[in-house]
């Protein structure tokens, strides 16, 4: 009489080692699906609980961290001239003030990237094409960029769809050049992608820039509750890293794929 055999142990797949942390873009994206300049940001991060921040992130990622700490970033900045498909920036409906609640991840191969919990923008028809098409969090505000020698002031208040009145008061003054970045510095600004869940599956979405012209930057003001808004904890204390920078041109799109050779 034949022995039965046990079934098969499962296997589990390996968990696939992060890539490495790189200021210098990956190759281009061709064709661009998107192209748009980044202006004027003010980058504002606070460490977070990896425990909070795993349950706000799409599946089949998990928070991105640096020793044993997340990091929740308000990003302020000017968007400018955003264009599709290889066609010129748009001058009017293009551009517009923006300031985004983002998180970090990575996903099951190993590839870092940005996970938006809300992108606070003045102009109504980017915000409703972003949600319908890219189902973006994009939200419609009424925001200005203001600035006055090296002292700039973000703000923004929430119009539509809500929580209606959010908002964000934002006043650093950019100070000198960066020269070589610390390694954080790097994690929470060299980020080459965005995963974001659309219909249903986990996206992976890359982006290239040239390298991040950083400067040292001394906040002044911030009154803000856009975090506590995207269903995080509401911050506590300082920013523990505020940097400013004049901006990148972008472009989003799929990765070219390697030539034999390369």
């Amino acid at each position: 009489m034949a022995t039965a055999r046990p079934a098969p142990e499962p296997v589990t797949p390996r968990p696939v080692a992060p890539e490495p942390v790189s200021p210098h873009p990956p190759r281009a994206p061709m064709p661009p699906l998107l192209t748009q300049s980044w202006l004027d940001l003010a980058f504002l991060h606070w460490a977070a609980d990896p425990a909070d921040v795993a349950p706000l992130l799409p599946p089949g990622t998990v928070p991105d961290t640096f020793d044993g700490a997340t990091y929740v970033g308000l990003v302020a900045f000017r968007m400018h001239r955003v264009g599709g498909l290889g066609l010129p920036g748009i001058p009017y409906l293009g551009t517009f003030p923006e300031t985004n609640v983002r998180l970090y991840s990575v996903d099951e191969h190993g590839r870092r990237g940005v996970v938006f919990r809300s992108l606070d923008a003045s102009r109504l028809i980017p915000v409703v094409v972003a949600r319908a098409v890219f189902r973006l969090p994009y939200v419609w505000s009424r925001m200005g960029v203001e600035r006055s020698g090296d002292t700039l002031t973000y703000t923004s208040a929430r119009r539509w769809p809500g929580p209606r009145g959010a908002r964000s008061r934002i006043v650093l003054r950019a100070g000198r050049p960066i020269g070589e970045p610390t390694p954080l510095e790097h994690f929470l600004t060299a980020r080459w992608a965005l995963h974001n869940t659309f219909s249903g599956r986990t996206r992976y979405l890359p982006n290239a820039h040239p390298r991040w012209p950083l400067h040292r930057a001394e906040l002044l003001e911030c009154d803000e509750d856009l975090v506590a808004a995207g269903g995080l904890p509401a911050p506590v204390g300082e920013p523990v890293s505020v940097l400013y920078s004049p901006g990148v041109p972008v472009r989003f799109g799929p990765q070219r794929r390697p030539r034999a050779g390369d």
